[in-house]
C-alpha cells in the first residue's frame, strides 16, 4: 500500500493512495460539513459545503478531491467559512422553511448545518417551487418543495436497489428529483424499500403516515385491537428516546404500547417461527420431489415487488409462504379468533414493521386484509410521544400469549442471513434429527450483501445464499439465470443489512452512518435476543405445535395452505391507467 504524507491544517497524517481530502481530515479529527456527500453512496460534490483549500486556483470539494504526495489543505478561513455560510443561506433560501411541523424537525442535517454555521437570517429572497405532493403511495410521501437536490436518494435507488424509480429530471432552476413523465411513484417500478427516506438529509421524503387511523382504531369500542411488533423494531426504536445504537428494547417498547391501548401486544416473530415451519416444508417438497428450485424467501415485500418488475421469470421461485406479517394477520383473524370468540370483523390488526413496503404490502388485493394497518418503528415512537409516555423510565413489560411466544429463530429475522439460518435450524433437525452445528451457518452471518454457505443435510450438498439490498439481488439471479452460480435456497431482503436497516427504522444522520455500520450494530441485539432465548428452533414453539394440532393440521396442509400461502404476479415498469 502505497502511503501519502499530507497536511490537514498544520497537522500531518498519513494516508492510503486514493484517500479523499475529507476521510484524510477525519483521520486529523478535522471536522468538514457535508451536506450531500453520503460515504459510498453518494460522493459527487454537488452541495460544495465541503469546499477546502488545497493551493489550486480555486476551491476544492474535499469529498472528491483526491489527496497527493505533500498536500497541504485549509478547511477552516474566513474565505473559506463566509462561501460555506452564503451557499447554505441559498440552499435555504428556497427551502420551504415550515421546520415546527416538519416530519424531520430536530433530525433534519439541513437544521443542523445551519446551527453550526451560525446563520441566523436568509438575506437572498428565494422562490417558492409550489409543486404538488405525491402521496398517492401507500407507503412514501414526496414533498419536492423540501428538496435540496443533494440526489441522495438518486444514488441510493440506482446505484445501491437498482431498482431506478427516480431521477435528476429538467435543467437549471428547473431542476427536479422525480420520476419518469412526473408520475407519482405509485405508478411507477417504485419497490417501497424507503432507502430513499433513510438518506434523505430533510423531510423532502417520508412514511405515509398511518398513526391517526390506529388511534381511531383504539378509541373505537367495537374494535377488538391487537398490535404486533416486528424484532427489528426492538434493536432500533430505542434510538428514539435517546439510546445508543443497537441497544434492545424489547421490554420497554412491550410496555410504552401496552399503555397506548391496545387491547393485546403480540410478537410477530411467533409468526416467523410459523413461516419457518411452513417454508421449511416448502422446501423439503422441492428437494424432494424435483419441485422448481432454488427457493427463494418471500418475507421482503419489497423484494418480491422488485421480482414483480425485474425478475418474473423467478416468480416460479419465490416461496408462497406469507411474510410473517401477513401470517400473523391471517392467524389473528381465524384461530384466535375462533379460541376467543370474537367475529373476525371485529378484529383490527396493526403492525409495527422496520419497513415502509410492509405498508404496500398489507393493502395487496392478494393478502385479503389480513393486517388492518402497519406503521414504522418512527410512527410507534412518534405515538408513545404523543400519548406522553416516558419511555426510559418504564419498567419491562412482556408480550401478551398466546402470541408472544416465540424462539431464537423466530428474532434473527431481523438481519440478513437470519431467515435462512432459522430455516436451516429447522430443516436440519427434521432430516438428521440433531440441530445444526452453528459454525456451518457462521458464513451467512453478518452485514455483507452477498453470503454463501455449503451445509451437508442428510447426504446433500445443499447450496444457499443470503442478500441483501436489491442491486446485489440483481446480481446473483442473473448469476443464476447465466448458469453461473446454482443454488438450493436463496434468502434476499430488500435493505442493505436487512430488515434491522428498513427503510421505517429510526434515521440516522450522515455524520453517523458515514462513520459506523448501523445495520451491523442492529443487528447485535437481534442476535443477543437469540443467544437468551429458552428455545432457538422454530420447531420448539408450542404456539405453533398447538395451532397445527387444532386448527391447520400439520404445516403445508391444504388448510394451512388456504391460510398461510400466497401468489404473485407479474408487472410491467409503469401502472396504464387507461385500462
Amino acid at each position: 500500500m502505497n502511503l501519502l504524507n499530507v497536511t490537514i491544517d498544520g497537522i500531518k497524517v498519513q494516508v492510503p493512495e486514493g484517500t479523499s481530502v475529507l476521510d484524510a481530515a477525519k483521520l486529523a479529527n478535522v471536522d468538514i460539513p457535508t451536506l450531500c456527500y453520503l460515504k459510498d453512496i453518494n460522493e459527487i460534490g454537488a452541495c460544495r459545503m465541503c469546499l477546502v483549500d488545497v493551493g489550486a486556483r480555486a476551491l476544492q470539494t474535499a469529498c472528491v478531491y483526491p489527496c497527493s504526495e505533500g498536500l497541504n489543505v485549509i478547511t477552516n478561513s474566513p474565505k473559506i467559512r463566509d462561501i460555506r455560510k452564503a451557499t447554505l443561506e441559498l440552499i435555504l433560501s428556497n427551502h420551504e422553511r415550515t421546520c415546527l411541523t416538519c416530519i424531520r424537525n430536530n433530525n433534519c442535517e439541513l437544521q443542523a448545518l445551519a446551527e453550526k454555521l451560525n446563520v441566523r437570517e436568509i438575506p437572498y429572497d428565494g422562490v417558492s417551487k409550489g409543486l404538488p405532493i405525491d402521496n398517492i403511495s401507500k407507503s412514501i410521501v414526496r414533498d419536492n418543495n423540501k428538496c435540496i437536490l443533494c440526489r441522495r436518494c438518486v444514488a441510493v435507488c440506482n446505484k445501491i436497489q437498482t431498482v431506478g424509480a427516480i431521477n435528476v429530471m429538467e435543467r437549471g432552476y428547473d431542476t427536479i428529483i422525480s420520476t419518469a413523465d412526473h408520475r407519482s411513484i405509485a405508478d411507477v417500478n417504485c419497490v417501497n424499500c424507503g432507502q430513499c427516506i433513510n438518506v434523505c438529509p430533510v423531510g423532502a421524503l417520508y412514511e405515509k403516515d398511518n398513526t391517526q387511523l390506529v388511534w381511531d382504531a383504539i378509541k373505537d369500542p367495537d374494535k377488538h385491537v391487537v398490535i404486533q411488533t416486528a424484532p427489528s423494531v426492538r434493536a432500533g426504536i430505542g434510538e428514539e428516546f435517546g439510546y445508543p445504537i443497537g441497544t434492545p428494547v424489547t421490554g420497554k417498547m412491550v410496555a410504552a404500547i401496552k399503555k397506548l391501548g391496545f387491547d393485546r401486544v403480540f410478537d410477530t416473530d411467533t409468526a416467523a417461527d410459523l413461516t419457518i415451519m411452513e417454508e421449511g416444508t416448502e422446501f423439503l417438497n422441492r428437494l424432494n420431489n424435483g419441485g422448481k428450485l432454488p427457493l427463494i424467501t418471500s418475507c421482503s415485500p419489497g423484494w418480491v415487488k422488485f421480482c414483480e418488475h425485474e425478475f418474473p421469470d423467478f416468480l416460479d421461485n419465490l416461496s408462497s409462504c406469507k411474510s410473517p406479517q401477513q401470517m400473523f394477520g391471517a392467524l389473528i383473524k381465524s384461530y384466535y379468533a375462533k379460541k376467543n370468540n370474537i367475529d373476525p370483523s371485529k378484529i383490527f390488526v396493526v403492525s409495527v414493521m422496520p419497513c415502509t413496503a410492509k405498508k404496500y404490502e398489507g393493502d395487496r388485493q392478494e393478502m385479503e386484509k389480513d393486517v388492518d394497518i402497519s406503521i414504522t418503528s418512527r410512527e410507534l415512537a412518534r405515538m408513545i410521544r404523543e400519548a406522553g409516555v416516558d419511555f426510559r423510565s418504564l419498567e419491562d413489560a412482556k408480550f401478551d400469549d398466546p402470541l408472544g411466544e416465540a424462539t431464537g429463530a423466530g428474532v434473527i429475522f431481523g438481519a440478513t442471513g437470519g431467515v435462512m439460518e432459522a430455516a436451516l435450524r429447522t430443516v436440519y433437525y427434521i432430516l438428521e434429527g440433531k440441530r445444526i452445528n452453528e459454525l456451518d451457518v457462521k458464513p451467512i452471518r453478518g452485514t455483507e450483501g452477498i453470503k454463501e454457505a455449503t451445509i451437508k443435510i442428510a447426504g446433500i450438498d445443499v447450496s444457499v445464499c443470503a442478500v441483501s439490498g436489491l442491486g446485489n439481488a440483481r446480481k446473483v439471479l442473473n448469476m443464476v439465470k447465466n448458469g453461473e452460480k446454482n443454488y438450493h435456497f436463496i434468502e434476499i431482503m430488500a435493505c442493505p443489512g436487512g430488515c434491522v436497516n428498513g427503510g421505517g427504522q429510526p434515521i440516522v444522520p450522515a455524520k453517523i452512518r458515514n462513520k459506523i455500520n448501523v445495520a451491523a450494530e442492529r443487528a447485535k441485539a437481534i442476535y443477543s435476543e437469540d443467544q437468551r432465548a429458552t428455545y432457538r428452533n422454530s420447531d420448539e414453539n408450542e404456539f405453533v405445535k398447538k395451532f397445527y394440532e387444532e386448527f391447520a393440521e400439520a404445516p403445508g396442509s391444504h388448510i394451512a395452505h388456504e391460510l398461510l400461502h400466497t401468489h404473485y404476479i407479474k408487472r410491467d415498469r409503469f401502472i396504464d391507467k387507461s385500462k
